[in-house]
C-alpha cells in the first residue's frame, strides 16, 4: 500500500500527539502531588472562534500581536490549552501575597502557576520531539479564560498552537 501524508491524515496525527501532549503535562512533578491542572485541544470551528476572540481582544486593547497570534491559531492544525485552577495548598507560604485563607478568588496560588510552568516545559519539549512547531501563547489563552472554555475556575490559560508545515510559522512573526 502506498500512503501520502495528506490533510485530513496530517490532522488526525496531530490530534492524536496533542493527547499523548496532554499526558506528558498530567505526568510533570506538581506541587504536593495535587493536580490543579486542566487541558483541552481545539480543532476547526472551536479554533476559529479563539481566534475571533483575540481579534476582537485587540481592537479591545489596542494590541496588534493579537491579530498576529490570531493568524498563527488559524494556520496551526490544533490549538493545545493549559490552564491551572485557584485552589490553594493549605502551605500559608505567602508568595501570592496572602495565607491560603485570606486569598482572594482572582488571586492564584503561586504554586499552581509553578505547576503550570513545568508542565508547559514538560509539553512543548514533547511536541519538538515529535518536530511539531509550537509557541506558547498568553493572547490565545486569554482569549479562551473570555470565552470560559474550562468547566472550572481557570484564571490563568495557555494556548500552544500545533503546526506542521514547510516552515515554521512562528517563527518570522511581525
Amino acid at each position: 500500500m502506498v500512503q501520502k501524508l495528506e490533510s485530513s491524515i496530517l490532522q488526525k496525527t496531530i490530534e492524536n500527539i496533542g493527547y499523548q501532549l496532554m499526558i506528558a503535562a498530567k505526568t510533570a512533578p506538581k506541587g504536593r502531588g495535587v493536580d490543579c491542572l486542566d487541558m483541552l485541544l481545539l480543532t476547526g470551528n472551536d479554533k476559529e472562534k479563539l481566534a475571533k476572540t483575540m481579534d476582537e481582544i485587540a481592537e479591545e486593547i489596542s494590541a496588534p500581536f493579537f491579530h498576529r497570534d490570531a493568524n498563527n491559531i488559524r494556520k496551526s492544525q490544533t490549538v493545545f490549552l493549559m490552564a491551572c485552577n485557584d485552589d490553594v495548598r493549605g502551605m500559608q507560604c505567602g508568595y501570592c501575597g496572602f495565607l491560603c485563607q485570606q486569598k482572594p478568588k482572582a488571586t492564584p496560588c503561586v504554586f499552581n502557576v509553578l505547576d503550570l510552568g513545568i508542565a508547559l516545559g514538560s509539553v512543548v519539549s514533547s511536541a519538538m520531539n515529535y518536530k511539531i512547531d509550537n509557541r506558547v501563547l498568553y493572547s490565545a489563552g486569554k482569549a479562551a479564560l473570555k470565552l470560559q472554555l474550562f468547566e472550572k475556575n481557570m484564571p490563568i490559560i495557555l494556548a500552544i498552537p500545533l503546526s506542521v508545515s514547510e516552515k515554521n510559522i512562528f517563527f518570522d512573526r511581525k
